[in-house]
């Protein structure tokens, strides 16, 4: 008899080790590591038995008709535009996000908007039962849509049932941690299983050339549990993200074959569901006063939409001997750059002072085009200056003190000029792409010359 083999898998990061160990030696994880069978996983799926020969696989030129993927758009606006136009036939998604942040409450709305369009859509819940769902979709006024549900949780049973009805053109599975398959000998929401079912489901998504939505949980850190072999598998990766002190969700594309990455969507949810927000400069900008110091516009642009969005800065004498160092919604390295340039080039002393940085709305900024709004900010703080109330700032700084240019200054620009802002601070290289309708629009080569303005109009003894 034969000797069954077995393998040591992480059940954080999916390393494969020989022995088992307490702590995983790829991600640090401690009793990560569950033993599993060999054969099971991407070579115990479907197709498992050998083949005697394969298959000719038709070889093709470059050259050739291309052929446009064709969309099926889900009505939402908002998910439209992170997923590039809608859903493409014959793709596989996987949407991520905390636990109760609004990923099912999203995708029954787009599911209930689709089946009124008259697409058979197919909505699987492993956590749920059907009442619970159906609960949902009452009190989100969508219990008329003909959405066809079920709960399980085996994806043989849910692969028969497709194929033994019409084949639906989009297909939600909520969630992918919950699924089994029973090729494979370890329990629902390991690694192998995970992989396994996601296969699947790929596998099925390709052959029939229906969509295929896959929610995901997330660990910890905000990454979506499971191998990141999951990730590639797919053609688009979504996050769902949040704040559960703000009504406001956003809906990121980090990976999309069909269509621009970085792309967000803004929604708001309210006690009848997620709302559309079509204009989110104006939401995350607030309520703002002219008269507080510490706080800027950044002119900023998320994939191809470009957003304006409040930065807010607060510099206070600290009794520690180590000062306080607090961001939300920004990069705090980035902070401490920025600080050490404003300390080095521009003579802007912050060591003996606690600096808490804040991004209004709830959303986080990736872009190094906020340097030049987070020192104003920083600057108009500890100087007790308030900065104009219509100015937007824009502009990347480098270790030297220099603003670097940005891309897409126009759009930039252009959408401060829709909200009402009559001026803008960019860099001196930004200046030929002109004013878009501001009134008045300043170039800056060195961040002194930022400070230098600023200090002018401090009041007598203030620090800067």
């Amino acid at each position: 008899m034969a000797k069954r083999s077995t393998s040591f898998v992480c059940q954080s990061c999916g390393a494969v080790t020989s022995k088992w160990m307490g702590r995983c030696e790829s991600c640090g994880e401690w009793n990560s590591i569950q033993e599993e069978r060999a054969d099971s996983g991407i070579g115990g799926g479907p197709g498992q038995a050998t083949r005697s020969s394969g298959r000719v696989v038709e070889l093709v030129g470059l050259s050739g008709e291309i052929k446009e993927a064709p969309r099926i758009e889900t009505g939402v606006a908002e998910l439209d535009r992170v997923t590039g136009g809608g859903f493409v036939k014959g793709s596989a998604l996987l949407v991520g996000g905390d636990p109760g942040i609004g990923k099912s409450t999203l995708l029954i709305q787009a599911s209930a908007v689709l089946a009124n369009q008259g697409h058979n859509i197919v909505y699987i819940s492993g956590e749920e039962a059907v009442d619970q769902v159906r609960l949902r979709s009452e009190r989100l006024g969508l219990s008329r849509a003909p959405v066809k549900l079920a709960a399980e949780t085996s994806v043989e049973d849910i692969l028969a049932t497709l194929k033994a009805n019409d084949r639906p053109a989009v297909i939600i599975i909520d969630s992918i941690q919950t699924l089994w398959t029973d090729r494979v000998d370890s329990p629902p929401g390991t690694v192998t299983q995970v992989r396994a079912c996601a296969q699947a489901l790929v596998r099925y998504a390709k052959k029939t050339g229906a969509c295929v939505v896959i929610v995901g949980h997330v660990t910890k850190d905000g990454q979506i549990a499971g191998p990141r072999v999951v990730e590639h598998m797919v053609d688009a990766v979504l996050y769902f993200e949040g704040d559960g002190a703000h009504q406001y969700r956003i809906l990121r594309a980090v990976k999309n074959r069909f269509g621009a990455t970085d792309e967000i969507g803004v929604f708001e949810m309210m006690h009848s569901g997620l709302r559309e927000v079509a204009n989110p400069s104006a939401l995350f900008l607030g309520e703002r006063s002219g008269s507080s110091p510490g706080a800027a516009v950044f002119a900023g642009l998320e994939g191809t939409r470009p957003l304006l969005v409040e930065i807010q800065a607060l510099v206070a004498p600290s009794p520690l001997g180590t000062p306080r160092r607090a961001v939300i919604g920004w990069d705090s390295a980035r902070l401490s750059m920025i600080l050490a340039v404003l300390e080095a080039r521009c003579g802007v002393r912050f060591s003996q002072h606690d600096v808490y940085l804040n991004v209004a709305g709830g959303l986080r900024i990736n872009e190094p085009g906020a340097d030049l709004a987070v020192a104003a900010a920083l600057i108009s703080s500890l100087s007790g200056v308030a900065l104009p109330l219509e100015c937007v700032y824009f502009g990347e700084v480098s270790l030297s003190g220099a603003i670097r240019p940005v891309a897409q200054a126009g759009a930039r620009m252009k959408e401060a000029q829709k909200l009402g802002f009559g001026q803008a601070v960019v860099p001196h290289a930004n200046m030929k792409d002109g004013a878009q309708g501001l009134e008045q629009v300043r170039g800056l080569e060195e961040l002194g010359e930022l400070v230098a303005t600023v200090a002018s109009k401090a009041p007598a003894g203030a620090d800067a």
